[in-house]
């Protein structure tokens, strides 16, 4: 084998250490440098990406804030004019209640004057009534008419005896 020739090694090593150096200094020149600017160039957007992306959170933190805020402020809106409109409405029906109440009242009443005088009509229609029957019962008994005195008084006392 002729790479092993002790006579063609040493020229060997000199072109490898030769070519190593040539290859070093073109990638430590050339090639590491544009490797280095993409490198940097990537993790300066990365860091702009990061920065932007905290920006946006703090923003749409403090949106969410406002948001929970101005939800809470309508609640307790909304509560509040449900509070008062069952306030204002119950006051209404307490208001229609006690006109209703009086309106019945008065209804109540003049139903029970109608009904009085009603059934003071009846009980002189029945005294009437009982006088009348009670004539014509002794006129057929006895054959003669009663003193209609007499007739009164017994009615009036019937009618005192029945609690009328």
């Amino acid at each position: 084998m002729p790479q092993f020739d002790p006579a063609l090694f040493t020229p060997q090593l000199f072109w490898l250490l030769l070519t190593f150096i040539a290859l070093y200094a073109l990638m430590a020149l050339v090639a590491l440098p544009k490797i280095g600017a993409v490198l940097d160039e990537r993790q300066r957007r990365i860091d702009d990406n990061l920065d932007k992306a905290a920006q946006l959170k703090a923003e749409a933190d403090a949106a969410v804030a406002a948001y929970e805020k101005a939800l809470a402020e309508s609640r307790a809106q909304a509560q509040k004019v449900i509070r008062e409109a069952a306030d204002r409405l119950a006051r209404e029906a307490d208001e229609r209640n006690r006109a209703q109440a009086t309106r019945l009242a008065a209804l109540i009443k003049s139903g029970e004057q109608r009904i009085a005088a009603a059934k003071a009509q009846a009980l002189a229609n029945v005294r009437a009534v009982a006088i009348d029957v009670a004539a014509s019962v002794v006129e057929r008994l006895v054959g003669q008419a009663a003193e209609p005195a007499k007739l009164e008084a017994s009615v009036t006392a019937a009618f005192e005896e029945q609690g009328r």
